[in-house]
């Protein structure tokens, strides 16, 4: 089969990709190696085999981008382009020789297309082609090649016969083990995905081995790696196992992230040693010490007992809301909240709620923020009642902050404190602050306000929107500044589909049809745009039809003559839309 309007003799595949993977321009090579899928459909199975990959395979001389596209392409199911497979095995060569230049990326891409490609082959092909290119990768004279073999051990150990695992096993070793720091690391970043698939037996003769090398290694950046490592090999112990195989192991690891060991090890062991050690991470010298201990407060803390969450782990976050480091603060308001399901409400309220407060009013936003943003968790246990007094002046101060960012931050969370707040606090403490942000200086506020809206409408319902939103969208559109104009336009597209037909037809639509007369431009086309997604949205009902037939259809096709193109283009694309409503399934012209 060849693509739609070429013939094989027409494009002369090779001869062309081989003149644009020679090009100077290295755009020409990167747009033929995306093409290359095209030109093996176009050669068929027998010739891609025989012609198109041997020269692939010889196209690894070539800048970085193109190589990674070409690794990735060979990815992407194109088997299916050398018959199936039966032939997958021959994609191994070009990837084989990718997975030894110079650059990670394309490294790091072609072993994972390597994987992609092992996982349609049978237990035969991988032993047959699969296990020697692994092999002939781990004897690599360079770096390069033995750091990608690392990365190809797992994804077949489970699918060889147990010689060949066996002599998997011995590979990685002497990977595990490599005089070059970078083949280390490469090691330690794939142990643990390999040594989930042993057995236990091979886990404590292979697995802890291979570990106790690399954790012991002279390079911070190796031993960094071991922590993944630890986790996969106490998963598949029994707790007295890892108290007695890797006890000191996870005593000399306490100062890179441990805490994510507790789960892994069992909370008698985290009770006796690892708390200890998680204390002193929340009160390390280092800033960043603080701050990752910060951030594994709840994850940690769940595998404790209530009593110890509160003698030993909130006296630290305590310190820790009062900590020099913003960084460090925010951190921690990104997860205080999750300390209140574990701790229940009086708990919460006599031990949380100050620090939650306190810091709602800390003077980085971002620490504001994440409070905010994790409001919900304090609300079902507590209720919002005990935070509303100090939760509106954050709100409001944030709501104003210099920074749009900040205030697009803000805007994002209002649907979800809405729903917690209830109509009547919202409706008296943010209506009006909603409604201000239409009018911000900067448009993406704007925009975020309009779908603030829409959110808002779905939270408390279209008859609440009629009265607390419509009336002061509406009424922006008299405005005579331009900007206020537009977004009552943009406001109404946005809103109109969690709307009903009754609202749009009595509130909305006179004042849309007026903005369609507006001397700006920019209004009038958006208005067209409005229209086709009042038109489409309500036109499948027959009160919709008519609305369409008799006041929006002519309002379009009126502007179909507007002397402005663009006001002309959307008109008449909009028209179209109107004039073909979907009815169950057929199509009905209103005109």
């Amino acid at each position: 089969m060849s693509p739609p309007g070429f013939s094989v003799e027409e494009i002369a595949p090779i001869a062309i990709l081989m003149d644009e993977l020679r090009a100077e321009d290295v755009q020409l090579r990167l747009n033929a190696i995306h093409r290359v899928s095209t030109i093996a459909l176009a050669l068929g199975p027998e010739r891609t085999r025989e012609e198109l990959i041997p020269f692939l395979q010889d196209s690894v001389d070539d800048e970085d981008e193109v190589l990674l596209a070409l690794a990735e392409e060979l990815g992407r199911d194109f088997e299916d382009y050398v018959g199936g497979g039966p032939f997958a095995h021959i994609l191994l060569g070009p990837l084989e020789n990718l997975s030894a230049v110079e650059e990670t990326l394309v490294r790091d891409k072609a072993a994972e297309s390597i994987t992609k490609v092992a996982a349609v082959l049978t237990p035969a092909q991988i032993e047959q082609y699969y296990i020697p290119l692994v092999q002939r990768l781990t004897r690599g004279e360079w770096f390069t090649s033995r750091t990608s073999a690392c990365a190809l051990y797992a994804p077949v150990y489970d699918k060889a016969s147990p010689p060949i695992q066996d002599e998997l096993r011995r590979g990685f070793t002497s990977l595990g083990s490599d005089d070059t720091p970078m083949v280390r690391r490469a090691a330690g970043r794939w142990l643990a995905s390999l040594v989930k698939k042993f057995s236990k037996q091979h886990v404590l003769a292979d697995g802890l081995a291979i570990y106790r090398r690399l954790q012991s290694d002279d390079q911070d950046s190796v031993r960094l790696l071991t922590v993944e490592d630890l986790i996969a090999i106490a998963q598949q112990l029994t707790p007295q196992e890892v108290k007695e195989q890797l006890f000191k192991q996870i005593r000399q690891t306490t100062s890179d992230k441990s805490w994510r060991l507790a789960e892994a090890v069992g909370q008698e062991l985290v009770r006796e040693e690892l708390t200890s050690h998680y204390v002193q991470l929340l009160k390390d010298n280092e800033a960043e010490v603080r701050t990752a201990a910060a951030g594994q407060i709840p994850g940690f803390s769940k595998l404790l007992e209530k009593e110890v969450i509160l003698g030993r782990i909130v006296p630290c976050v305590r310190d820790l809301c009062q900590d020099t480091s913003q960084h460090v603060r925010a951190a921690l308001a990104n997860q205080i909240s999750g300390l209140a399901p574990l701790l229940g409400k009086d708990a919460t309220i006599e031990h949380l709620l100050p620090l939650f407060l306190h810091l709602l009013k800390d003077e980085f936003p971002e620490v504001r923020l994440n409070i905010i943003s994790k409001l919900e968790q304090v609300n079902s246990v507590i209720g919002i009642e005990l935070l509303s007094e100090s939760l509106l002046p954050a709100i409001i101060e944030l709501a104003e902050d210099k920074s749009w960012r900040v205030r697009q931050a803000i805007i994002e969370y209002i649907p979800l404190l809405a729903n917690q707040l209830g109509k009547p606090f919202f409706d008296e403490q943010l209506g009006n602050l909603c409604m201000s942000w239409l009018g911000d200086n900067v448009y993406s506020i704007r925009e975020a306000a309009t779908v603030n809206l829409k959110k808002l409408t779905e939270v408390f319902g279209v008859d609440w929107a009629k009265v607390q939103i419509v009336p002061k969208v509406v009424g922006m559109g008299q405005h005579p500044t331009y900007l206020y104009r537009m977004t009552t336009v943009q406001a109404i597209t946005t809103i109109a589909p969690s709307l009903s037909l009754e609202i749009i037809r009595g509130d909305i639509l006179d004042t849309l049809l007026q903005l369609a007369q507006d001397p700006i431009p920019n209004i009038r086309f958006n208005v067209s745009k409005s229209l086709e997604v009042l038109a489409t949205t309500f036109g499948n009902t027959p009160e919709g039809r008519q609305l369409v037939r008799q006041r929006i259809a002519p309002m379009l096709d009126s502007q179909k003559n507007d002397q402005d193109a663009d006001v002309r283009f959307f008109a008449s694309k909009a028209l179209q839309k109107a004039n073909a409503v979907e009815v169950g399934g057929k199509m009905f012209l209103p005109l």
